[in-house]
């Protein structure tokens, strides 16, 4: 026997076990209260169209199937439902946040002739007043691209390595190199040599190289020493005079250091100090605080290094980093409103990057290390630029090409030529 139920059953019914359902018959009008369902009169008049629609095809389905839907209808002609003349009228308009009050402090880099250096042209980086690649407040200056050099052959992953085993022995080769055949936008030379446990190279030695660069390029450079904090002040001192005027970054400052020296040096010739923490907001904050207040550096002469962890290394914990510096820099903190430097090169450090194979004999295949390398250094670079990051410091020819394509196509530029992947797969094998 048929069951029949009200329409206010139904819900609970639905509810419990479909099987419920079998032999229930539903009678009577249905009444629906449009109100109560959050629907104006626009959307249940576009509602009703599309489902008036919907139930001709059905009725034109049941004709060819030999359904005789016009007797069971009494011979009632179905009238086409309305179309609408116009669409719903609709406003968008950009969201504005109202606490992103402090544009980042602009930073040049390089000097011309004109400027008392040599550079061709300058960079600037910062100026942004909101987070990048928002639509409806543009980046004042494009991301830009450093490529590494050092003063010695080191030990690289092969698939760096094959890129440079004609320059390895000379500095100044290898940065032509960068330039001229990659596309780099500035150079690194890390004066490795300078280590006391390596080679324990002079300063002045040091500080020759960097002429030599300087000689090589016109585009401007990072001045790095090998990391050593007993040694790298004295070598940046005598690096920076060889470069006076020409708004080179010392790299680094930092907390483990006499960071005052670097900072003296800096406003001696006139270059700018990159200020290099470890994944630590608030030692960003004491570092920047102490280079302003108690060595008085200008702030057009600082750059932030928080620190870059690469992909499956810290990365999350990297991003997240250096997106609260640039939201904390935006929203009014003068002493985080810098742009910022990332050590995309940091991704070479992941075994993943550079190994052959998994060393787990149960692990997946992970695939030809050639692709995988630049993959690892691209994906580390492009989700930093996500958080903010302006400058990236970086090795691998393919990877440099990629991202600034990926950035520069975010950023806007029309003139960049579209990335051809049969040069990018070239370039990697």
């Amino acid at each position: 026997m048929t069951k029949k139920i009200k329409l206010s059953e139904l819900g609970s019914l639905l509810g419990g076990d479909i099987e419920a359902l079998e032999g229930v018959k539903i009678e009577g009008d249905v009444e629906i209260d449009l109100g109560q369902m959050g629907m104006n009169p626009q959307m249940a008049y576009a509602l009703g169209h599309e489902t008036a629609q919907m139930a001709l095809h059905l009725m034109n389905i049941s004709r060819i199937l030999g359904y005789p839907i016009d007797q069971v209808l009494g011979g009632q002609q179905v009238a086409a439902p309305k179309k609408l003349s116009k669409l719903i009228e609709s406003k968008f308009s950009v969201g504005k946040i109202e606490e992103w009050k402090t544009p980042i402090q602009e930073v040049v880099l390089g000097a011309t002739s004109s400027d008392g250096g040599s550079r061709k042209s300058t960079i600037t980086l910062g100026g942004e007043k909101s987070l990048p690649y928002y639509f409806d407040s543009p980046m004042p200056h494009r991301n830009h691209i450093t490529m590494d050099v050092f003063d010695m052959p080191i030990n690289m992953a092969k698939a760096v390595k094959s890129n440079y085993e004609d320059v390895i022995n000379s500095p100044a080769e290898w940065a032509k190199k960068v330039v001229r055949d990659f596309g780099a936008d500035m150079v690194t030379i890390h004066l490795i040599s300078t280590d006391p446990n390596i080679k324990d190279t002079s300063p002045a030695q040091a500080a020759k190289t960097v002429e030599e660069v300087l000689q090589a390029v016109d585009v401007p450079i990072v001045i790095g020493g090998s990391g050593n904090p007993e040694k790298d002040p004295a070598v940046l001192e005598k690096a920076a005079e060889a470069a006076e005027g020409e708004r080179c970054i010392l790299a680094s400052a930092s907390l483990n250091l006499d960071y005052a020296r670097i900072a003296e040096a800096a406003k001696k010739y006139n270059h700018v100090v990159l200020s290099w923490t470890q994944l630590e907001i608030n030692a960003q904050k004491e570092l920047n605080r102490k280079l302003m207040k108690q060595c008085g550096v200008a702030r057009e002469n600082i750059l932030m290094d928080p620190t870059t962890a690469a992909l499956g290394y810290g990365l999350d914990y990297a991003y997240t980093n250096m997106e609260r510096i640039r939201l904390a820099g935006l929203s009014g903190d003068t002493e985080l409103n810098f742009p910022m430097s990332s050590g995309t090169t940091n991704a070479w450090g992941a075994r993943e990057a550079w190994m052959t194979a998994s060393p787990l004999k149960e692990d997946s295949d992970w695939g030809p290390r050639e692709y995988r390398g630049p993959i690892w250094e691209i994906i580390t670079g492009l989700t930093l630029s996500l958080a903010g990051n302006d400058l990236f410091m970086m090795m691998h020819p393919t990877a440099v090409q990629v991202l600034k394509e990926i950035t520069q196509t975010l950023y806007g530029l029309k003139e960049t030529e579209p990335l051809n992947i049969d040069n990018w797969i070239t370039a990697v094998v």
